[in-house]
């Protein structure tokens, strides 16, 4: 019996050990019943006054996990005097339920102290009967007995209430890490539609306003534009797949590198940026085979570039992944109009492209001012082979 099981029992069955008291109240009234056959009063005023009781008590049985004081104290009431009424003397017994009892509903400070009530009501009753009862070596055998099932009855509430408890402790942790996952799954999901298809949709935009502004006096330009366009939409097709796919399919391929940020430093040469890529190393080498790193380089590269083409007005792009021994690095700098990081809002892409670093133990940094364009690091640590873990 700990310090914690000191309140009511927490939210869980309805009734724990449901079956101790009827077996104790059917055990004593066929004992009862027993005893009055032989001494042949079964037709007597007090045996009917004994099965009253008992049926009384199995009717209070049947009552709420938590009783009022008033029905733990018509318990205690109906026992006395079934007790009293018992010519077998197993009614005494009894007594042991209410402690039990109010172990549930009280708490075990309540039910150390209806322990001791009990064993203050049978020293009252043996005194009355017998006032030297503790001569009479049947009457200290009956009061230790009553002694080890008092223990017996709060070791027992002790255990199923730590076992609630127990069980109520691990429902709201599986409920609290279920909704963990929810939203982590729902943070993911924001991610990767921000990332691919904002991106996508951005340079469809760009494009498509491209073609607008060129149709009167270019119309090859504004031509090329709209191909563009419609090139955009399928590459933004084609990552809504790889994204359903990887949801449907833990061990779908990964976005593949450099091939893939490549596609997007074309994609943005559109005539007023120039954008460069440089890789060394090798990108499976370093991160290991199962995607996650090499996805979370992609997206960061996407969203740079996506933030180059709306908000930086630049000419010039560097993109370079550096594939290491120890890490994963990826750098994306711009000559565009720059910002002061402490002094700007940092929207859903740059909070995802940290969500997902940090996920794998990684860092990003963000170097800029205004007038003097931006650079974003993104560096992972080396995936470690489960050989060397």
């Amino acid at each position: 019996m700990g310090a914690t099981d000191t309140g009511p029992v927490p939210a869980g069955p309805s009734r724990p050990v449901s079956w101790v008291a009827p077996l104790l109240y059917l055990a004593v009234l066929i004992a009862g019943l027993t005893a009055a056959a032989h001494t042949s009063s079964l037709a007597t005023a007090p045996t009917a006054a004994f099965v009253a009781g008992i049926l009384l008590l199995l009717l209070l049985e049947s009552g709420p996990l938590r009783p009022p004081l008033a029905v733990l104290a018509a318990r205690l009431v109906l026992i006395v005097a079934v007790a009293a009424l018992d010519e077998s003397g197993l009614s005494r017994a009894l007594l042991v339920l209410v402690p039990f009892t109010a172990y549930f509903a009280f708490g075990r400070t309540a039910a150390l102290a209806l322990t001791v009530c009990c064993v203050a009501v049978v020293l009252a009753l043996y005194t009355l009967s017998e006032p030297a009862w503790y001569a009479d070596p049947e009457y200290v055998s009956d009061l230790l007995m009553l002694l080890i099932g008092l223990v017996l009855a709060l070791s027992m509430a002790a255990v199923a209430i730590g076992e609630q408890r127990g069980r109520a402790r691990l429902e709201e942790y599986a409920a609290r890490v279920a909704e963990l996952s929810a939203t982590n799954e729902r943070n993911r999901l924001a991610r990767d539609i921000h990332d691919g298809l904002g991106h996508h949709l951005t340079a469809i935009a760009v494009q498509l306003e491209k073609a607008a502004a060129f149709r009167g006096h270019d119309p090859h330009t504004a031509d090329q534009a709209v191909a563009d366009a419609r090139r955009s939409a399928g590459l933004a097709l084609d990552d809504v797949r790889t994204s359903v796919r990887a949801l449907r399919d833990d061990h779908a391929a990964p976005f593949p590198l450099p091939a893939a940020p490549a596609d997007l430093v074309r994609e943005l040469n559109d005539g007023r940026i120039q954008a460069t890529l440089q890789v060394d190393g090798e990108p499976y080498e370093a991160l290991g085979p199962d995607g996650t790193a090499l996805t979370a380089l992609y997206r960061a590269a996407q969203e740079a570039l996506t933030n180059v083409r709306r908000h930086a007005d630049a000419r010039h792009v560097t993109v370079s992944l550096t594939f290491g021994a120890d890490s994963a690095r990826l750098v994306v700098a711009d000559d565009g109009r720059g910002f002061e990081p402490g002094a700007v809002s940092q929207g859903f892409g740059l909070l995802g492209i940290q969500e997902r670093a940090r996920l794998l133990g990684g860092t990003v940094g963000v170097d800029s001012a205004p007038g003097a364009g931006t650079r974003i690091t993104v560096e992972i640590p080396r995936a470690v082979p489960e050989r060397d873990a």
